[in-house]
């Protein structure tokens, strides 16, 4: 997953939920700044961009559908078993 996959689904989720992305971001990964940082050009290493993917994942509102053009991590893990 891209930091621009990971900020598209920080925006559809706050948009859905109503939630701030300062707010978002505390609960994601304890860093209110998180969002605004990625929005403005903070690279992201691999293991913080894995984190916040499966927090997504397992936090995802049943109401909103996951954006498809994103591979969602537990989709993928299912897939990967089905081989």
């Amino acid at each position: 997953m891209t930091d621009e996959q990971i900020m598209k689904l920080a925006q559809a989720y706050a948009r859905h939920t109503g939630l701030k992305l300062t707010t978002l971001g505390n609960y994601a990964v304890r860093d209110g700044k998180f969002f605004e940082q990625l929005g403005n050009g903070r690279e992201l290493r691999r293991r913080t961009r894995r984190k916040v993917a499966a927090w997504f994942d397992l936090n995802w509102v049943e109401d909103l559908e996951w954006p498809e053009d994103i591979p969602r991590p537990s989709q993928k893990a299912v897939q990967g078993a089905a081989t």
